[in-house]
């Protein structure tokens, strides 16, 4: 998958910042790699070379596009 767009919650409009700050930026490979027991938090992510664990609200400012899809 690849970073296709970074967005904020109306509650937390610094994340978008901050995501950008970890790396994901447009055009960045990026990869679930686990996600927590029990509820699925936090989730495991590989952005470029770096992993972090975002919470699934963290997550969902990511929008992505599969790897194969034209720009």
């Amino acid at each position: 998958m690849i970073v296709s767009a970074v967005s904020s919650i109306a509650d937390a409009p610094e994340w978008a910042t901050r995501l950008r700050e970890l790396g994901f930026i447009e055009g960045e490979p990026v990869a679930v790699l686990r996600r927590g027991q029990p509820g699925g938090e936090p989730l495991a992510v590989r952005v470029g070379v770096s992993t972090f664990a975002l919470r699934k609200a963290e997550a969902a400012c990511v929008r992505v596009r599969p790897a194969a899809e034209g720009r």
